[in-house]
């Protein structure tokens, strides 16, 4: 019997390149080459397509492109028709925003995760949070500012101090900071505005930081509640990424009550958004006055294997490995059916 050939896609010239570059290295180590034909494509910073060798120490130190110019994909579409199923590991632009989806169903290539219309939401935080709001599921409370058009007046008046400003897409909180008076407000959008053009201006809590990941089978399944302890201020670039006194809590110290709620809510907007496959989804919750914010829903979460998402699937008994394979499977199958 004919192995799935499936083919790992990462890198971009996201702002999240290196990121997408350690979860593809997790994933290429764990998933099942006895099951799959494995095969990755690296996608440099100028958007140039590569067939990959596994050697991420040399991407790492930014000499792999001229080792391997020989190795340059010339033919995207054509590539991609080889393989059974696509499982991109792409964060940020590019990758989580529908483009790349939208390419695999034009194609009809299964692709591991949710198709263009949810990826596309679900980037937009501003678009993510309206339709949520518009259902009854709590957001914190926002602005959303366009094309540096704004009135700083109307900002503290509306939100107040501390806000958090926020470039609408985009993910591992890059261009994200928090502004506590006017200055700090005006600077951090200023540097917002560096990674898009419309921002989203929120009050800042103090809350618990929560994340559930969402895994759908042939039913949604909802991990357990974890928890994020954060170095900084907040959960921002440094906090996740470099700041090793950051660390995670699988099982979060709230009570069983809020857990099952937040539960409940991650359910309920993962089919809202018409999300499938899968879905890392963030939460605060305000312990003092008992309140639950949904913060974002993230269609292509970190796949390290310290990463939020892999570590409460592992939590609830599904391995990293036969996490990697349901998600290969249920891509499959999808496609099928929908074909």
């Amino acid at each position: 019997m004919r192995l799935k050939k499936v083919v790992v896609l990462f890198g971009t010239a996201s702002t999240e390149h290196i990121v997408s570059c350690h979860s593809a290295e997790s994933v290429l180590r764990e998933i099942n080459d006895k099951k799959y034909d494995v095969h990755s494509i690296y996608i440099d910073e100028k958007n140039e397509w590569y067939r990959f060798d596994h050697d991420f120490e040399s991407i790492f130190q930014h000499t792999w492109v001229d080792k391997h110019k020989n190795d340059k994909i010339e033919n995207i579409c054509y590539e991609l028709q080889k393989y059974d199923v696509v499982f991109p590991m792409l964060h940020g632009a590019y990758g989580e925003n529908g483009c790349i989806q939208g390419l695999c169903a034009l194609l009809n290539i299964p692709c591991v995760g949710c198709n263009l219309q949810s990826s596309a939401i679900c980037f937009d935080k501003v678009c993510t949070k309206e339709l949520l709001k518009e259902h009854n599921i709590p957001v914190v409370p926002y602005i959303t500012i366009t094309n540096h058009k704004y009135s700083i007046k109307e900002l503290e008046q509306t939100i107040g101090y501390p806000m958090i400003i926020k470039p609408a897409r985009g993910g591992s909180s890059i261009g994200i900071e928090v502004a506590n008076n006017r200055k700090e407000c005006i600077k951090a959008i200023n540097h917002a505005f560096q990674f898009d053009h419309k921002l989203l201006i929120e009050k800042f809590i103090h809350a618990h930081e929560l994340e559930c990941a969402v895994l759908e089978t042939k039913e949604i399944h909802v991990s357990s509640v974890g928890e994020i302890f954060s170095a900084n201020s907040f959960y921002d670039y440094d906090a996740k990424y470099e700041n090793n006194q950051s660390y995670t809590q699988i099982n979060a110290d709230i009570s069983t009550t809020v857990k099952e709620d937040i539960r409940k809510i991650a359910k309920r907007a993962f089919q809202l958004l018409e999300c499938s496959g899968l879905a890392r989804i963030d939460f605060f919750y305000q312990e003092d006055e008992n309140k639950i914010y949904l913060n974002e829903i993230n269609t292509l979460p970190g796949f390290t294997e310290i990463s939020m998402y892999p570590q409460l699937c592992i939590a609830d008994g599904i391995s990293y490995s036969k996490l990697i394979s349901i998600l290969i499977e249920n891509a499959y199958k999808k496609n099928r059916k929908n074909s």
